[in-house]
């Protein structure tokens, strides 16, 4: 039986790790920007969905750099070395931001303070909307290629910023204009629970990853799925 290499091909593996760098420094740059005006905004108006949203921006920061760690390193063994440490602070993470929004979004519902509303949150939150899902799409192809469990998770924790600047939109939009202190809460409740799933996956190493260029499969294309991925990955989606 014929066998056939798939995967990218070394000068391959190395764009797309430059790529996944700058991605990850675009991240970091602008979740720091997104913290600091998060926090301050949801401080003076006394907004725990903000002060919350800012917070997981930090999470985001520390998981960006924990990828940008792993993809310092330009040789392919030491990256694969220290992918199972990525993951694991990814998820990490993950369990951390489900349990601060769980926390905020119980005692929201217990009416444990009433927020202002607050414009320079309603603007950060839809700027987030707006960039966030370029940077987790982008982000998730090249780690997809490549063949990285770890680059791939944390565009999903992008990815998951996304979910909460809709929530933290909507929550803020509704509070402003109809009192709805409720909506929001509610929602954050449903992300917690996503970020959950998503830590667990990080941390058994789940994650939609590209047979190695290394690997070798039998050219009917048994052992991997649709997208060309290896057993149990669902590079499709």
């Amino acid at each position: 039986m014929t066998a056939i290499s798939l995967g990218p091909t070394p000068a391959r593996r190395d764009a797309l790790a430059k790529r996944i760098r700058l991605l990850v420094a675009a991240t970091i740059t602008y979740n720091v920007i997104e913290a600091v005006v998060a926090i301050t905004a949801g401080t003076m108006a006394s907004s725990t969905a903000l002060i919350g949203f800012g917070l997981d921006s930090v999470i985001e920061v520390s998981s960006a750099a924990a990828v940008a760690w792993q993809f310092s390193a330009h040789d392919h063994a030491v990256r694969d070395a220290r992918e199972k440490t990525t993951l694991r602070i990814i998820a990490v993470s993950f369990f951390a931001l489900a349990a601060y929004v769980g926390v905020d979004a119980v005692r929201a519902l217990t009416g444990t303070g009433e927020a202002d509303r607050s414009i320079p949150g309603i603007v950060i939150a839809a700027l987030s909307l707006a960039i966030m899902p370029f940077l987790s799409a982008a982000q998730r192809r090249a780690g997809r290629e490549l063949g990285s469990v770890s680059a791939v998770a944390d565009s999903k924790q992008t990815l998951l910023c996304t979910y909460l600047s809709a929530v933290l939109l909507a929550g803020l939009v509704l509070n402003a204009l109809l009192g709805w202190s409720w909506a929001d809460p509610i929602a954050a409740l449903v992300i917690a629970v996503i970020a959950v799933k998503e830590g667990r996956d990080a941390w058994q190493g789940k994650g939609c990853c590209a047979v190695p260029a290394a690997a070798a499969v039998p050219s009917a294309g048994a052992g991997t799925d649709a997208c060309g991925c290896r057993p149990g990955c669902d590079c499709c989606n």
